[in-house]
């Protein structure tokens, strides 16, 4: 018997949350020459995250927990060690083969949005979609963007939203695409208190929907004690 076809969008996911080392990272080490000498980001850092959970990276201002963060998420390449993403080793791929692994596959929150200020809230939602050649693209963005509340919102372009409805688009970009793993550095950063407890509360419950490992890094105590397991920096080491 043939199985009947699913239509809707639906947050919720069938990925298995056994799966194990959706990203991990050995040995990890980041320097950078200065005027000084060699100044140590990041230093022997080790961890492994299995599909499903959710990790927070917490530490000071300068301990290298979004420096860790993009190293893990690919965007930058580490002085020594090794990071595993997908299944993949990233050191052995160049910027445009990991960015092809990124696609549709990992999305990302930034504490400053960075959202496209020319495209509108939902040509924001659109733009990975297409990208990754998604099918029904337009029809899935306007569903994510009303799973955030923000339907009738769909012609603004960022300046014509507040800051809290600004992090939902980019929310709503980065589940878009039913991706594996979504990073998210300082999410609510940007965010007075009383906004930025709403946007806990969303980021975890689509989540949660669709069983998506969550890795971020925040200062706020809060939204770490949300997450199942906390990996704590100083001075660019675990502790």
């Amino acid at each position: 018997m043939t199985s009947p076809v699913r239509t809707r969008f639906p947050a919720e996911s069938t990925r298995s949350l056994q799966s194990p080392g959706i990203v991990s990272a050995r040995g990890l080490s980041q320097h950078v020459a200065t005027a000084d000498g060699i100044l140590a980001i990041l230093s022997d850092v080790g961890l492994a995250v299995k599909a499903g959970e959710t990790l927070a990276i917490t530490g000071a201002s300068g301990s290298g927990k979004s420096t860790l963060l993009g190293l893990l998420a690919g965007l930058d390449q580490p002085s020594a060690g090794e990071v595993f993403l997908l299944g993949q080793r990233l050191n052995d791929l160049d910027e445009d083969a990991r960015a092809r692994l990124r696609a549709g596959r990992v999305g990302f929150v930034f504490q400053s949005f960075q959202l496209l200020p020319a495209l509108t809230a939902l040509e924001n939602i659109l733009l990975p979609l297409e990208l990754a050649g998604h099918p029904g693209a337009r029809e899935r963005a306007a569903y994510w963007l009303d799973r955030v509340g923000l339907a009738a919102r769909a012609a603004h372009t960022p300046r014509q939203l507040s800051g809290g409805e600004q992090q939902r688009v980019a929310i709503a970009r980065a589940f878009a695409t039913d991706p594996e793993i979504v990073f998210a550095d300082e999410p609510t950063g940007n965010l007075d208190a009383d906004t930025g407890a709403r946007i806990i509360e969303l980021l975890f419950e689509l989540n949660a929907s669709a069983a998506t490992t969550l890795i971020l890094v925040t200062h706020d105590d809060a939204l770490a004690a949300r997450c199942q397991r906390r990996l704590h920096l100083v001075a660019g080491r675990v502790a």
